[in-house]
């Protein structure tokens, strides 16, 4: 990642670099969303083919393969929608305007972040002295959730997501059910939307504790699909942590209809993270999701520490 994000702060040019780095304690490296809208960083569009491609290497020392899939495919739906909304979206509907911003002087002993944030993609990473602290907030959504007309019909950028989540709670027996769904009305969107800090939401849901184990491999499966966006090192740290915490305690929770094509949400809770689906809009076929850590975001609980350390010093 280091030599990935050297690589690509090198290919450019002092105009450019001024618009990509911002200091790492400025107040922009929180300042995430998910919609579209006029951002901080450079764009794109702004960029050469060869620096597009330094943008991709750096997308691959954090991401999967299916990872990189999906961003390249939530680029691809702006031309889709773009289409569909004609004139109306002609101005605000643009693959290129996905943007990079590196947040002070990646080194390998360094502090230091980078963002990766366009219309329906926001990835936040920290690095506190050398080491990767913090992949979240991680937003991934699309719209259309399935393409139906046109080159790209038939295409579906997030299916696990959805398709995992609904059979999950339809395997459920009707106790599981009262426990775990919390709402005949799904929410219009996720709660947590793009709030700097996450909160644990209530009511719960169904805990892992309450699941026979074939349950829990399915439950175990679809948590897997958010930390399966990223590299595999990072992922697996990811799931050990949630682990540490206390697998029993993460519970999962359902809102809206069972059936597809209705509106509908789950979250997937423990702890010391959350995950939220949301799936309402356009017909419930407009996808978004999440990944927060309580303490984390943006790497607040280990630079606090490491803060601390330095200022005992």
């Amino acid at each position: 990642m280091l030599k990935a994000a050297q690589a690509f702060l090198g290919s450019l040019t002092p105009e450019q670099k001024a618009k990509a780095v911002f200091p790492f304690d400025h107040a922009e490296r929180e300042n995430w969303i998910f919609v579209p809208h006029a951002r901080e960083g450079l764009p794109l569009k702004a960029m050469s083919a060869e620096q597009r491609e330094q943008v991709t290497g750096l997308l691959r020392s954090a991401l999967s393969a299916g990872g990189v899939t999906r961003v390249e495919s939530i680029r691809a739906l702006e031309n889709v929608l773009k289409e569909i909304e004609g004139p109306n979206g002609a101005n605000v509907r643009d693959p290129m305007l996905h943007y990079v911003t590196i947040f002070g002087t990646p080194g390998d002993r360094d502090t230091w972040g980078w963002r990766y944030e366009g219309h329906h993609v926001s990835l936040n990473f920290t690095i506190v002295t050398g080491r990767l602290t913090a992949v979240t907030p991680s937003f991934f959504g699309d719209n259309p959730a399935e393409v139906k007309s046109g080159p790209l019909a038939g295409r579906r950028t997030l299916p696990e997501e959805e398709d995992l989540g609904r059979a999950f709670v339809k395997g459920l027996d009707d106790a599981q059910r009262k426990v775990a769904i919390f709402s005949e009305k799904s929410p219009t969107e996720i709660l947590t939307s793009n709030s700097k800090r996450a909160d644990p939401l209530s009511p719960a849901g169904l805990a892992v504790a309450q699941m026979t184990p074939a349950q829990k491999d399915q439950f175990l499966a679809l948590l897997k699909v958010y930390t399966g966006r990223y590299r595999t090192d990072i992922g697996d740290h990811a799931l050990a942590k949630i682990m540490a915490a206390g697998w029993d305690k993460v519970h999962f929770a359902w809102a809206g209809g069972l059936e597809k094509g209705q509106g509908h949400y789950y979250r997937i809770q423990g702890p010391t993270f959350l995950v939220e689906y949301d799936n309402t809009q356009n017909n419930a076929n407009h996808i978004h999701t999440t990944w927060r850590d309580f303490n984390g975001d943006f790497g607040r609980d280990v630079l606090a520490e490491h803060l601390a350390r330095e200022h005992s010093k």
